[in-house]
């Protein structure tokens, strides 16, 4: 479901001490959904399951037969068959556990896929606020981490849970016909196995939790580091002792939680290898006793000695079956944490395609509120998910959408810091509109507005007068077309990343948007042309050479509504020149929302807007807004006058940092 602003960071300062979930029916029957569709495959499994439990309690009643009949009676025939039943019991096992391999591998591999795509896809539907709260790494460790242990889940240790309650129920059962008081004496030993189990079965979980925590950790910072930017800043500052040791504090936090993690598992385990030793000395000595009165024969306690291992082993298993789920299903209760994360974007439920438009733009009384965090606290996705399954998220939702329709304030809410307050203006269709304020003023805030990037806190944003939250995100998304300050591009062929804005497009229709960009005859003088790989987010090639395929990739979507950044201040002055005169003509005969840098813009607007501290404070012509004297005309004077009169065609300029986009 969907949510307003102001509920979802009053959703995250819920408090982050909130236990996590436990292994519950639901939380069994959640992961059952993820397996149900390979069940005809599960039923395979547990029939392979039952076969090899079946055949393996052969074994021991042949050596029986071997040691009190073959042997005394010298019967060369039934020693012959009983050697061949040895070898052909193994053999008809193995065959039949590569079969169960294979119905298991399928069943693991469909889950990890299913799981994969699940949150990926979830991923994809949250807001650009999901994305500016966690790393990326963090969510890689989601992806990949978490799924991969969500699948040993069901390939490995659910199938070893199955396979040794078969085994032990068989083994009980045969062992009962063939002496049922040595079998309540090995049993006798049961409470043994269960009560260290419960006490460190919940220290284990716990761990497992942690190691993940850790692990997401040290992929963040991996993620953050090694990726070109972040690499090129640690080089640039000389940080690279810094952000070693920054790893190193994360690895060593997973190395510790793995030493811990080990070592608790193996006291555990050599606690259970006692107790099974005790168990097998008592049933040794007292069935000893009974060989030499006459009650057992000799073959019997061998096979009986064999049944009990073939119980301990199971019984040993099962007694650590929770540990083994619990630690398993924290894999599975991670996983569910991001899916049940809501998404802040939706569609209306009755949501129509939007046509193509006109391009009219209309904001009615919209206010948008970021968050009211403190600056030095940190929300990730661990944090965001521990507050999804905290409990309370109702109640804060609930007291958001209070704010957002005008409740008091209990004063136990931080108040909402607004980016945007009480917004309104109207773009004509085919017009342009520039975009102008101090930095932090709100503008690029305002144009994620008409993409839904954000949803207002407060009022409603139109499209030739249908509210946008009453239309389809795709129909949406195919109107408008968006040429950030920072263009990024695929790690592919400028081919490719050209294709990404309509892929059915074609070669001519491509190489014609390259060219009303400027970067055709760039392209083409190439080695490898369109078919150039254009590295790690772009790096290979210039800012300007990115922007201007940013902005051709724009032309060939071709959208009725044009939102850009003419942020040209860091380029040369002829890489300056060719995206200008693109985006004159990309311009033409569209509705063109701008955040102006350039005075040429600002003069050619059909209406300036002009941003204070995340208000509208004016908005008209350029002589219009000279005549009132305000804001527009102070920065007119500070920063375009001597524009006006220096600007050449060979050295076009721009506003200075104060007019630099947020």
């Amino acid at each position: 479901m969907g949510f307003h602003n102001a509920g979802w960071f009053a959703y995250l300062r819920h408090d982050e001490k909130q236990d996590r979930p436990v292994i519950t029916r639901a939380l069994v029957g959640r992961v059952w959904e993820f397996a149900r569709p390979y069940q005809t495959r599960v039923v395979g499994l547990l029939f392979t399951i039952l076969l090899i439990s079946g055949i393996s309690l052969i074994s021991p009643l042949l050596f029986r037969d071997l040691i009190d009949n073959a042997i005394p009676n010298e019967d060369r025939t039934r020693l012959g068959w009983l050697a061949v039943g040895m070898i052909g019991i193994p053999l008809l096992n193995g065959a039949i556990g590569v079969w169960q391999r294979h119905l298991n591998s399928q069943i693991g591999e469909g889950v990890i896929y299913d799981l994969r795509r699940a949150l990926y896809a979830h991923m994809q539907r949250m807001s650009l606020r999901f994305f500016t709260q966690t790393r990326t790494g963090e969510l890689m460790s989601r992806l990949n981490n978490d799924v991969v242990g969500a699948q040993r889940a069901i390939s490995d240790t659910t199938v070893t849970i199955v396979s040794n309650i078969v085994t032990l129920i068989a083994t009980l059962a045969i062992m009962l016909t063939l002496e049922w008081r040595l079998t309540l004496l090995g049993v006798a030993i049961l409470p043994l196995f269960v009560l260290p189990a419960r006490r460190i079965g919940r220290i284990l979980r716990d761990l497992r939790r942690q190691s993940m925590e850790y692990n997401a950790e040290m992929n963040a910072t991996m993620n953050e580091t090694l990726n070109v930017s972040g690499a090129l800043l640690v080089k640039l500052f000389g940080r690279e002792q810094r952000e070693l040791d920054r790893f190193s504090e994360d690895g060593a936090a997973v190395r510790d939680i793995g030493i811990r993690s080990a070592v608790v598992g193996r006291w555990f385990f050599m606690m259970l290898g006692v107790v099974s030793a005790v168990g097998t000395a008592v049933v040794f000595w007292v069935g000893g006793l009974l060989v030499l009165r006459g009650e057992f024969s000799i073959g019997t306690i061998v096979a009986f000695s064999t049944y009990l291992r073939q119980l301990y082993g199971p019984l040993m298993s099962i007694t650590n079956a929770p540990v083994e789920f619990a630690q398993s299903m924290v894999s599975f209760e991670r996983v569910f944490e991001v899916l049940d994360m809501p998404v802040e974007i939706v569609e209306a439920p009755n949501a129509q395609a939007l046509p193509r438009v006109n391009g009219r733009i209309q904001f009615h009384n919209v206010s948008f509120a970021y968050d009211g965090l403190a600056g030095d606290e940190k929300i990730g996705l661990d944090e965001i998910a521990r507050f999804t399954w905290g409990g309370g998220g109702a109640a804060h939702l609930k007291r958001g959408k209070e704010k957002e329709d005008g409740a008091s304030d209990n004063g136990n809410e931080t108040a909402p810091q607004w980016a945007l307050s009480d917004i309104n203006f109207d773009i004509a269709p085919g017009k342009l509109a520039a975009l102008v304020g101090p930095s932090g003023a709100g503008k690029t805030t305002m144009t994620y507005m008409i993409p839904r990037l954000y949803d207002p806190s407060k009022g409603q944003v139109a499209i030739d007068g249908r509210p946008i939250k009453n239309v389809t995100l795709n129909s949406l998304a195919d109107n408008i077309g968006m040429v950030t300050q920072e263009t990024y591009l695929f790690y592919d062929t400028i081919r490719a990343n050209l294709l990404y804005a309509r892929p059915e497009a074609t070669e001519a229709e491509m190489i014609a948007a390259a060219q009303t960009a400027n970067i055709h005859e760039f392209i083409i003088g190439l080695p490898d042309g369109y078919d150039t790989v254009v590295g790690e987010r772009g790096y290979r090639l210039s800012g300007g050479e990115r922007q201007r395929i940013a902005i051709a990739r724009v032309v060939l979507k071709d959208p009725r509504i044009l939102v850009l950044d003419e942020a040209t201040s860091s380029l040369d002055s002829l890489s300056e020149a060719l995206i200008q005169e693109a985006l004159k003509r990309v311009m033409e005969g569209r509705t063109s929302l701008v955040i102006a840098h350039r005075l040429s813009t600002i003069l050619a607007a059909d209406l300036i807007l002009v941003m204070e501290n995340g208000r509208l404070v004016e908005q008209g012509v350029h002589d219009q807004l000279l005549r009132q004297g305000g804001l527009y005309a102070t920065l007119y004077e500070t920063q375009f006058r001597h524009v006006e009169e220096e600007t050449s065609p060979a050295a076009p300029t721009t506003m200075n940092e104060n007019g630099a986009p947020l």
